[in-house]
């Protein structure tokens, strides 16, 4: 069983995160941290494999957790949690040793999917050959091993994505494809693998006569 610390001090989000990860197989939550100090705090005397982390936190930045955790000789992983698309904190990130960055909002099928990769990553067993093994492991748990579905590239989905992002109420394919410079069904395609993967929803909008218009956004934490 893996153990897991959720970090977040918004009592609503605090509870969904708890209420995910409880539902993916193999893991449990060992507690809730509502600040960074609680977290260490906590940390101190129990023990866990895993910290779901927010960076924005009421008392300390989410980075110097990790470099508490680090600096204390704390072996657990860390899943970054936050809304900042700063490049520069990505990075910081990664330098801190956190595995895994996911960016809010996401849907729970995003949440299940990192960490079923991250159980995949600590499943891995043997020893090490060649470069591809440590290629194939990592592959496991940052999902770098996996490609887009032919003819679909990273910038036109990144463009959709974002495009989202900016349209919370939601938005039609014909509009994505506008601002993507891609066609309506080109669009759709797009966003339909985005729903596959739980990172969108689609919902009917009932107007005039006729079909209701499909729309597309990205769900809100409940």
């Amino acid at each position: 069983m893996i153990t897991v610390l959720v970090v977040e001090d918004e009592e609503i989000t605090a509870e969904a995160h708890r209420i995910y990860v409880e539902r993916v197989p193999g893991f449990r939550v060992a507690g809730v941290a509502r600040s960074g100090g609680d977290a260490l705090r906590f940390l101190r005397h129990t023990p866990v494999d895993l910290i779901l982390l927010d960076l924005y936190l009421p008392d300390m930045h989410g980075l110097e957790v990790c470099r508490a955790v680090r600096a204390g000789g704390l072996l657990c992983d860390v899943i970054a949690i936050t809304s900042a698309r700063d490049l520069a904190m990505v990075r910081s990130a990664v330098s801190l040793g956190v595995s895994q960055y996911l960016l809010k909002p996401f849907a729970f099928a995003a949440l299940r999917d990192k960490l079923t990769r991250y159980a995949a990553f600590r499943g891995e067993a043997g020893e090490i050959v060649g470069q591809g093994d440590v290629d194939r492991v990592l592959g496991t748990l940052r999902g770098t091993g996996g490609e887009l579905p032919k003819g679909m590239t990273q910038d036109t989905l990144d463009t959709v994505a974002a495009e989202l992002r900016n349209r919370p109420e939601g938005v039609s394919a014909q509009a994505v494809g506008t601002a993507a410079g891609v066609s309506r069904v080109t669009a759709r395609r797009y966003l339909e693998y985005l729903v596959e993967r739980g990172v969108a929803v689609r919902f009917p909008q009932y107007g005039g006569v006729g079909r209701p218009e499909l729309l597309y956004r990205i769900p809100m934490e409940r």
